[in-house]
């Protein structure tokens, strides 16, 4: 049962209750065939709320309508008070031909006395204003079913391309590991092999001459330690090529973490760094990483801020490291268990943690660099 079927039961409701009254009362002559009538009207008007199909849908409505219509033809005027209920269930059952349907409501006008006319008025206009409601919050509720099955389909949609993105991502990065791992085996072939191969062969012949031309078995044996040590050589150059710089490892790893913890509070936190990067160790990293892990925990738990900043400015001796949020701040504050691991991170490399509640709270990591 929907909104507009559960409003025209209603109204077909009062409708019959008001014409049961009259029937009872003096102004109109009490007949079983009457209230065999008003339990027919109103098992009608329930079978249309239980029924699906718009066929018979109508045509118990165009029925319902036709009935009355006969019963207040013969003589029973007081059922004419059934009719606008039954007309606005047929306009329900017809958007098209609404203005049609909707000029037999003036019909009778034609042939109720004069004294019911105030009422079938009153129980038109009454009908009309459910009928109006009923359809607009029907409309309404339609668009909110529509703009719903737009949005499912949508997030539909958009899963489907995250799962694609997702494994188009998953094998870049496979398809990287085997480029990496091509480029490695290239490079060991091409530089290190050709020189193990070369001082190889240059010791296998001074191990010959070693007893016939010792000058000469030990020029070779000279060449081949010149050999390998250029094969070691660069053996260093090509691990030092394949390991990315520490500075891009830590400021990658730190911008990654904010970017994760962004999208999952719903808060913006923008980062800005100066400087020199390359002058940081990882241990520099590990410990601005985790002191401000530690500061954005603290600000979401206790802030009530609607933006963080992070700064990471390298000076000439030392790097400051800065967690400021714009939420209401402490002049007094008891520290924690977690800002005093933040100090004790500190200490480790000979550093300090300032805190500062004034406007906002920030924290501020200063570590010693050479």
């Amino acid at each position: 049962m929907n909104g507009m079927d559960f409003w025209m039961l209603m109204s077909r409701l009062i409708a019959i209750f008001y014409t049961a009254f009259l029937f009872v009362s003096a102004d109109r002559p009490y007949t079983p065939y009457a209230v065999l009538f008003l339990l027919l009207y109103l098992s009608l008007g329930i079978a249309v709320c239980m029924i699906r199909p718009p066929a018979w849908r109508r045509g118990i409505t165009l029925m319902t309508l036709a009935l009355t219509a006969w019963l207040s033809a013969l003589g029973h005027p007081a059922f004419l008070f059934l009719l606008p209920p039954a007309i606005f269930a047929v306009l329900a059952e017809y958007p098209v031909h609404r203005y049609v349907f909707c000029l037999l409501v003036f019909l009778p006008f034609l042939f109720i006395p004069y004294g019911d006319l105030p009422t079938y008025i009153v129980i038109t206009l009454f009908c009309l204003a459910i009928f109006v409601l009923a359809a607009r919050s029907g409309n309404r509720l339609k668009k909110y079913e529509e703009q719903s099955d737009s949005m499912r389909s949508s997030i539909e949609k958009l899963t489907k391309q995250l799962h694609s993105s997702t494994e188009y991502i998953k094998q870049s990065e496979y398809t990287g590991k085997l480029e990496e791992r091509n480029r490695l085996s290239q490079a060991i072939h091409d530089k290190i092999g050709h020189s193990m191969t070369g001082a190889l062969i240059q010791m296998e012949a001074a191990k010959r001459m070693l007893g016939s031309h010792p000058d000469k078995a030990a020029e070779l044996l000279q060449n081949a330690i010149t050999i390998s040590k250029e094969g070691i050589e660069d053996i260093r150059i090509t691990l030092k090529n394949m390991k990315p710089p520490a500075e891009q490892m830590g400021i990658h790893r730190l911008r990654t973490f904010i970017d994760e913890f962004s999208a999952k509070n719903g808060m913006p936190v923008p980062f800005t760094h100066q400087g020199d990067l390359d002058r940081l160790t990882q241990m520099h990293w590990r410990v601005i990483q985790e002191n401000v892990t530690e500061a954005l925990t603290n600000a979401m738990k206790y802030a009530d801020a609607t933006q963080i900043f992070i700064d990471i400015h390298v000076l000439n001796k030392a790097v400051k490291a800065e967690v400021k949020d714009n939420g209401n701040g402490a002049v007094r504050f008891k520290k924690g268990l977690g800002m005093l691991g933040m100090e004790e991170r500190a200490a480790v490399l000979h550093g300090t943690v300032i805190f500062d509640g004034t406007a906002g709270f920030s924290v501020t990591t200063l570590l010693p660099v050479e």
